[in-house]
């Protein structure tokens, strides 16, 4: 059985692709002198076997090794028909960490640096009919400063908040069949008044037609046709008001949205399945806006691991499954923390309506220097471009904590530069530079606050005024008015019967105590109306950090009576909705 055979980009998706996730040929490479030795030949043996798309580090992947890996290899045979070749092959990988070399038949196809974000290669020109060799070679070095490495741990040992590493393949590799004029990627600008803009990149010189079809639970919404051209084609779509549905929190409206290339008789050439959401994103009176009203987002952090899969999820389930356990918690989104998350866990955000802050790995990367940008910025407007689409995205945030390095400063125009990128990449979104700290320029003024004493927090953001805040580091960052959001806090440590790990504070005695330190600390933020939004620290364990609302397998670890607490607690009307409500 193939493992994760679900499709891995349901909102690009083509009939016409392969699967290549399942058993590959694994080589450790820990000198890097493999391709000195041949292992990018066919004939060349490797020794082991490995379960893609699990690391290497995990369980699931059959190796289970747990040292810092250089290098390693994979190989897999491809058995191609004479007809598949008649158009374009393309080859995609979810992710790999980090610099990947493709070789097919021994012939370098291509080249790609980052963790995190997905890439493709056409690799048509180096198959031929029949049995083929596909090479990967992937270069890992996350503790030379000048790759992002996120909670990925720079020591042998994890330690602190930095879990067991990620090398190599972690998400699905598969091959798509295409002609040889197709539909290469599609950018959704979607409003809350029915209003799409599309711009569609066509490659190829055929003269074709471009055909957009936007439906809701089959009724056609809306349809636009105009020749194709090769590059970015343009197409507006305006939803009729009586068919006019929202995408929002719990109410996650979804249009099916079919792409088509036709030629001159209508027929189909080229075509793709696709969907979107209509909302809007705002930020005005200091509070974070959807769909024209102020929505307190009530967050948890969710760091995506795995017990045995490491950065991989055992199974679409388990992606689904992670966000019904936060909304059965009382939270409506996530701030997705240090790693950019797969796809299908996006895909199943929208599908539930829940919200989601996109966030880079970005812990490990010297960011005093200004080489750093580019280490980073590529990969990060890769992501960006990838995820654009999701209407559960409702915020970016390229950074988390950038603490100075070594003695060193931040270098404040690397974080600007990588904000106004983004900012230039999606205008339709709020980005905050880097959460915590030091904020150089930001849409939304975040800090981390890990109090433990109720009444302290209630005192401190209780007694706030009108434009007050409370800052955490007044020598290094100045607030501009922004929306206020104390994007961590909580992460009281709860592991009874256990003297490993760690977690924030004392440790409550008692099930009662946590939930009452729950309560007030939630109740000091949504009773606050300098508040927009908070994220709590965090949804399950994650190996020594033991400050989960459940364990690091996901199994409660509180009676049904504390949940009931938890939930009511994050429920409660906040003083930004209330105001809203009263005007």
């Amino acid at each position: 059985m193939i493992p994760r055979p679900e499709h891995p980009k349901p909102q690009f998706q083509r009939e016409s692709w392969q699967n290549l996730n399942g058993e590959w040929e694994f080589a450790f490479d820990h000198g890097v002198s493999g391709l000195a030795r041949g292992l990018h030949l066919p004939e060349t043996a490797y020794p082991q076997r490995i379960l893609v798309p699990f690391c290497p580090e995990s369980e699931r992947s059959g190796i289970g090794y747990k040292d810092f890996m250089a290098c390693v290899w994979y190989r897999r045979s491809l058995k191609i028909e004479e007809a598949q070749l008649e158009g374009r092959v393309l080859l995609h990988f979810g992710a790999a960490d980090y610099e990947t070399h493709v070789f097919v038949n021994g012939e370098e196809a291509g080249v790609h640096r980052g963790g995190y974000a997905s890439f493709s290669l056409e690799i048509g020109p180096w198959l031929h009919a029949g049995e083929n060799s596909l090479s990967v070679q992937c270069i890992d070095d996350l503790r030379g400063g000048q790759q992002p490495r996120g909670k990925q741990c720079a020591q042998f040992y994890s330690k602190g908040c930095d879990y067991t590493r990620t090398t190599g393949i972690w998400q699905t590799v598969w091959l798509e069949f295409v002609p040889k004029t197709y539909l290469q990627g599609m950018k959704a600008v979607a409003d809350m008044y029915g209003r799409v803009s599309l711009q569609i990149q066509v490659k190829g010189e055929e003269r074709l037609r471009l055909r957009a079809r936007l439906s809701l639970r089959g009724e056609l919404a809306a349809e636009a046709v105009t020749p194709a051209q090769t590059g970015c084609n343009q197409l507006l779509l305006q939803v009729p008001e009586e068919k006019l549905r929202l995408w929002d929190v719990g109410q996650p409206n979804l249009y099916d949205l079919e792409l088509c290339l036709e030629d001159g008789q209508g027929r189909v050439t080229d075509r793709v399945k696709s969907y979107l959401g209509l909302r809007s994103v705002e930020l005005k009176q200091g509070a974070i806006w959807l769909n024209g009203r102020p929505l307190f987002q009530r967050l948890v952090l969710d760091q995506g691991f795995y017990p045995d899969g490491v950065y991989t999820a055992p199974s679409d389930a388990a992606l689904k499954g992670d966000i019904e356990l936060s909304m059965g918690l009382g939270f409506n989104g996530a701030r997705l923390h240090q790693k950019i998350f797969e796809e299908r866990f996006l895909y199943w955000a929208d599908r539930l309506g829940y919200l989601v802050w996109g966030e880079h790995a970005s812990w490990g990367l010297d960011h005093s220097r200004p080489e750093a940008l580019y280490h980073f910025l590529p990969e990060w407007l890769e992501a960006v471009e990838r995820e654009y689409n999701h209407p559960s995205i409702v915020g970016w945030c390229p950074f988390n904590e950038t603490w100075d390095v070594q003695g060193r400063q931040q270098d404040d125009e690397v974080l600007r530069s990588v904000y106004r990128a983004t900012k230039a990449a999606d205008p339709t979104r709020p980005v905050i530079d880097t959460s915590g700290n030091y904020h150089v320029e930001t849409d939304v003024y975040d800090i981390h606050d890990y109090e433990q004493d109720v009444a302290l927090y209630k005192a401190r953001y209780g007694g706030l005024q009108e434009g007050e805040i409370y800052e955490t580091f007044p020598k290094r960052q100045s607030y501009g008015g922004q929306p206020y959001f104390v994007s961590e806090f909580g992460g009281a440590w709860w592991a009874p019967g256990r003297s490993d790990g760690w977690g924030y504070g004392q440790a409550p005695k008692t099930e009662d105590e946590f939930a009452e330190r729950f309560e007030g600390l939630t109740s000091a933020l949504l009773d606050c109306p300098r508040v927009c939004a908070y994220c709590y620290t965090q949804l399950t364990n994650v190996e020594q950090e033991q400050n989960g609302l459940v364990a690091y397998d996901r199994s409660p670890k509180f009676s049904p009576a504390i949940y009931e607490r938890i939930y009511r607690a994050n429920t409660r009307k906040a003083a930004i909705e209330k105001r809203a409500e009263d005007q």
